[in-house]
């Protein structure tokens, strides 16, 4: 049976069009537990996907572009958590498994990015709080990987599993409901599930024009139970919401290093109920008090993560900028009882409509350190002192991914 869209504006509606962003009501499951019957040095500018690929983020009260946290913590657990939509609640802290698709090993001894001691790190996770996964169809075996770690646990109750609809090259040309529903059917399989919490659509060529039916076909999808996008820019929201898909979450780059979405996007997403997913949130692990004081040529740059994110820390202001910055949010750190990560995470989940943020992870050494973000509280003073430092770099100018893909500047 077709499950309806709903088209009315309300805090019990998905809406479509100008009233809002686009999601599944279905009476059976919106606002209660979900089950599942599955058993369940400067580098030159590359493409990257959210959260990423080398190829080419509480019941929930909104004001003024703000996420509130009404429903607080779960029991025994030190990860608030959020709404995205009506029915989608997660873990403000969400695992990002990028790190399982390959590339990201880095140091054997604390490689947890394969195999059975992938799969076994996901509980480590979910017994912390942190019960938000995202992946995509293009993340090699990430996919795979979450899939036996819900059927070993005998399905997704309690567990939210975001994904991604990738198109490159030829798929961006032959984009058919048929398509679509083969390759969700495929993510489905993979991960074990009969329905998909989250679809977020990565479009990688603006110029095939194909997007906006990429969008619809997935809203078509009656396993699909909510829309997003990844690496979009302010005028593909614009068009989605003028098509009636205007997608829940957009999941973007957004850190201390990378300010884009504050050039357009979180005014327009504020302004029509859309909330953002940051990833690169801890630039691939160096936002961190292990890099404070090393020079650039005694890092080691093994993944991809560190890779990317060098040519970020390159366009904002280079590495004695980055030190500079460093050494700040040190000083807070310090006065605070916390950690240069725990400081930068705190300043993006206070950035208006950011509803979670991702944090990639190659195993759970660090689990505690990210339930302890919570509870690092960010002062005006501490603030200022960070502006002044973002002041000396070089502000963005561009919108979100538009530099990866080589359409506008950073």
């Amino acid at each position: 049976m077709r499950v309806s869209v709903s088209r009315r504006a309300g805090p019990e509606a998905g809406c479509l069009g100008s009233v809002g962003p686009l999601t599944r009501r279905r009476p059976s499951s919106c606002g209660l537990p979900r089950t599942n019957t599955t058993r369940s040095s400067t580098l030159e500018r590359r493409n990257f996907l959210a959260g990423g690929t080398v190829a080419g983020l509480l019941g929930c009260s909104q004001t003024a572009g703000q996420v509130s946290l009404a429903a607080g913590l779960v029991d025994g657990a030190t990860i608030p958590r959020a709404e995205v939509c009506p029915g989608l609640e997660i873990s403000r802290v969400v695992k990002g498994c990028w790190q399982l698709s390959g590339g990201h090993r880095g140091d054997k001894a604390s490689d947890h990015t394969t195999g059975k001691s992938a799969v076994a790190d996901f509980d480590k996770f979910v017994e912390a709080g942190i019960t938000t996964f995202d992946t995509a169809d293009i993340y090699g075996p990430s996919e795979e990987l979450i899939g036996k770690f819900l059927d070993g646990r005998g399905g997704s109750e309690g567990v939210q599993v975001f994904t991604k609809f990738c198109c490159f090259g030829a798929d961006m040309d032959l984009v058919t409901q048929k398509m679509v529903d083969k390759r969700i059917k495929a993510s489905r399989m993979k991960l074990k599930m009969d329905e998909l919490d989250l679809v977020q659509l990565y479009w990688h060529d603006y110029g095939k024009k194909n997007y906006v039916d990429a969008m619809k076909s997935l809203s078509e999808n009656e396993t699909v139970r909510n829309i997003g996008v990844t690496n979009m820019d302010v005028r593909r929201l614009e068009e989605f919401k003028t098509a009636g898909v205007l997608p829940v979450l957009n999941q973007v780059q957004y850190s201390l290093l990378d300010r884009r979405p504050e050039n357009g996007m979180t005014t327009f997403c504020a302004e029509h109920g859309v909330k953002l997913l940051p990833y690169g949130v801890l630039a691939g692990g160096l936002l961190s008090d292990r890099y404070l004081g090393v020079p650039a040529s005694q890092v080691k740059f093994d993944t991809y993560s560190k890779q990317k994110y060098a040519s970020v820390i390159q366009q904002g202001g280079g590495w004695k900028w980055f030190q500079e910055l460093l050494s700040v949010l040190s000083e807070i750190a310090d006065s605070k009882g916390s950690t240069i990560a725990n400081v930068a995470s705190a300043w993006v989940l206070a950035r208006p409509q950011v509803v979670g943020i991702l944090i990639g992870a190659r195993n759970a050494d660090h689990v505690q350190d990210h339930q302890a973000i919570s509870r690092v509280s960010l002062e005006t003073g501490d603030l200022d002192k960070i502006a002044a430092v973002l002041d000396k770099g070089v502000k963005p100018q561009g919108d979100c991914y538009d530099w990866e893909r080589g359409t506008g500047p950073f």
